[in-house]
């Protein structure tokens, strides 16, 4: 999961040219303003908060959008994840196998629902987990008490789910997907959301299909699933005051459900647009002679920039546009300085992350994490990003590069 974008460097009062946001929540505010007011008074006039009419239509119609029988709404992404963890049994003296690159929730959530995160390494292609590690693991001698698995479909593009699930079936794990970044997108014809027996979506500002304010959903296949996830966001409770379990306060708003049903019939055109304007940024690096004309995975001194690297079996909804950088974070600054919004996910892999030192991972342990971590930067992104926009951006790192 992707959160809350910390700043790019602060930009001098000197610097020259208009600025480019790495993200431009106004403009989408702008262009659905007429829908998006009349619903949220339609919530304040009915003073029904939570759990209402408006939640109930967001599960149904978030259902059959990502293709999924059943949708549960929750606080946040972060509970979605949990709570499709919790719904699967996942149990203290459990593990969990995830990814070390992403954002802090994926792992966060494994250790909220009494586990232990088993962190791996990822594919250097995509960055999402890479199944071969996965598979070894699991046929090695190293007993890890497997009870589920987590891809994160990273960036907006699907992990490798075919193969995900063939290795969950045979080894009898929950197939969870941390789909936080990634509604709408596509592993083969199937919809992320339709294909593990859970997956988790966040509605956080930044995301694709945004809220305003927290918001998250888990789909399922499982009928019985969604009744557990329904008690679980409602303190463990089937009814007024009678608790069947421990659960938690997790239950979506009506406000930010009334706001995310006006959205979601534009998700699919605004996923569009950001797969155009994926397309023009490779085109216009391409052009400035940046990135090699056969791709790569690793940028140099020759071909500073690494495309990214799109599956042939992927839909890739581009909730970031992240390259490999040559000197990063030097070009990071010039952007900066220029006006232009950048970020990087993630300076720090979850191995290192100092709380999960009790996880006993070194540096070196999961190189191609590490790597990512220090070559991997986000351009601006979003539906509204216009061509001289994207031109300015190109622009400025070919004359870093020069």
């Amino acid at each position: 999961m992707t959160k809350p974008a910390t700043n790019s460097p602060t930009a001098p009062a000197s610097a020259q040219g208009k600025p480019v946001p790495l993200l431009d929540l106004q403009r989408q505010y702008n262009s659905i303003r007429d829908e998006v007011l009349p619903a949220i008074k339609r919530v304040c006039e009915s003073q029904n908060f939570i759990l209402g009419l408006e939640g109930t239509a967001l599960e149904r119609e978030l259902a059959e959008f990502c293709g999924a029988p059943d949708a549960v709404g929750c606080a946040s992404g972060t509970d979605a994840v949990w709570l499709a963890l919790a719904a699967a049994d996942v149990q203290p003296g459990d593990s969990v196998l995830t990814t070390a690159f992403s954002f802090f929730a994926s792992a966060s959530a494994i250790v909220r629902a009494g586990a232990r995160p088993v962190l791996l390494d990822i594919d250097p292609l995509t960055f999402n987990l890479d199944p071969f590690q996965v598979e070894r693991l699991l046929r090695s001698n190293s007993p890890c008490n497997a009870r589920a698995l987590l891809p994160v479909h990273l960036f907006g593009q699907c992990a490798d789910m075919t193969t995900f699930t063939r290795i969950a079936s045979e080894f009898d794990l929950a197939l969870v997907e941390d789909a936080a970044q990634g509604i709408g997108a596509q592993w083969q014809s199937e919809r992320a959301g339709s294909i593990g027996v859970t997956a988790a979506f966040s509605f956080y500002p930044t995301k694709n299909l945004s809220a305003y304010g927290e918001a998250g959903l888990v789909t399922t296949r499982d009928p019985e699933l969604a009744a557990r996830m329904r008690r679980l966001r409602n303190h463990g409770s089937p009814q007024r005051y009678l608790h069947e379990e421990f659960g938690w306060n997790s239950r979506l708003d009506e406000i930010q459900a009334a706001v995310l049903r006006v959205k979601l019939p534009h998700v699919a055109g605004w996923n569009d647009a950001r797969r155009a304007r994926a397309a023009s940024y490779d085109t216009l690096l391409r052009q400035a002679g940046l990135t090699s004309e056969h791709g790569q995975s690793s940028p140099d001194a020759q071909h500073p920039i690494a495309l990214p690297f799109v599956s042939d079996h992927a839909y890739h909804v581009f909730h970031q546009y992240v390259i490999r950088a040559h000197r990063r974070d030097g070009l990071r600054r010039y952007l900066a300085e220029h006006r232009i919004g950048t970020e990087v996910y993630y300076p720090i892999p979850l191995h290192l992350q100092p709380c999960f030192a009790y996880l006993g991972y070194s540096q070196g342990d999961l190189p191609e994490s590490e790597r990512a971590a220090r070559e991997a930067l986000a351009l601006p992104m979003f539906p509204e990003l216009t061509e001289d926009e994207q031109q300015s951006v190109v622009s400025h790192m070919a004359d870093f590069f020069s």
